[in-house]
Order: structure tokens, then C-alpha cells, then sequence
């Protein structure tokens, strides 16, 4: 379970960089949303996997679930969804305005490149 966990963790960050590396802001905001979803697992795992656990201590609990990654898992859902609803609405100014959704800067903000004044190559 725990090798099956990790493998997860590890394939969501890498796509999810991958995506963020990418040109097209929608490709960056699905790499956001998976990176913080890789985020929210690492989290939620840190708490011990128990199965049938009660996330606080009872009376007559042998075994309970510590609630602190819960919450912070909890916390980390709210914080990524503003978070995509924010980078969501740069983007779209970005595409109404400039007419295209790529990250880099427009083709007519560049410096030409630099000529060698002396003639040399």
C-alpha cells in the first residue's frame, strides 16, 4: 500500500511539473491542480494509513487516526481551489487582452537580437 502510495505521489509531482514547465497556461493550471493533489496525499499519508480508525481518541480506542493531516489536507483543498480560481481569471485577461494563451512574453515585447556592430560573426 504504501509503495502503491508513493508511486502515486511521485508520477503527480512529476506530471504535474512537467505541465507547469509547459508554455500554454492551461497546461499550468491542470500542473498546479496536480501538484497540489500529489501535495494533498503527501499529507494525508503523513498521518499513518489506518483503516477503520476513528480520527480521534475514544473511549475504549485502541488505535485512532491523527486528525492533524486531516485538517491540514482540508485546508490545502481550499487554499488550491482559490488558488486555480485566481491563475484562472489571469489567464483569461491574458487571452482577452493579448489573444493567446502562452506564458511567455508576446513576440512584439522582445528585444531583436543583439548584432555584432563590429562585423564580426
Amino acid at each position: 500500500m504504501e509503495f502503491l502510495l508513493a508511486s502515486a505521489i511521485g508520477v503527480m509531482t512529476a506530471a504535474g511539473i512537467y505541465l507547469i514547465l509547459r508554455k500554454r497556461s492551461f497546461a499550468v493550471v491542470l500542473g498546479t491542480t496536480m501538484l497540489s493533489y500529489a501535495i494533498n496525499l503527501f499529507l494525508f499519508s503523513t498521518g499513518r494509513l489506518v483503516v477503520d480508525a476513528p480520527p480521534v481518541l475514544r473511549e475504549g480506542a485502541g488505535v485512532y487516526t491523527d486528525p492533524l493531516p486531516q485538517a491540514l489536507v482540508l485546508t490545502a483543498i481550499v487554499i488550491s481551489f482559490g488558488m486555480t480560481a485566481v491563475t484562472v481569471m489571469i489567464a483569461l485577461g491574458a487571452y482577452l487582452a493579448g489573444g493567446d494563451d502562452r506564458v511567455d512574453m508576446p513576440r512584439a515585447d522582445r528585444r531583436p537580437p543583439e548584432s555584432d556592430e563590429r562585423g564580426d560573426a
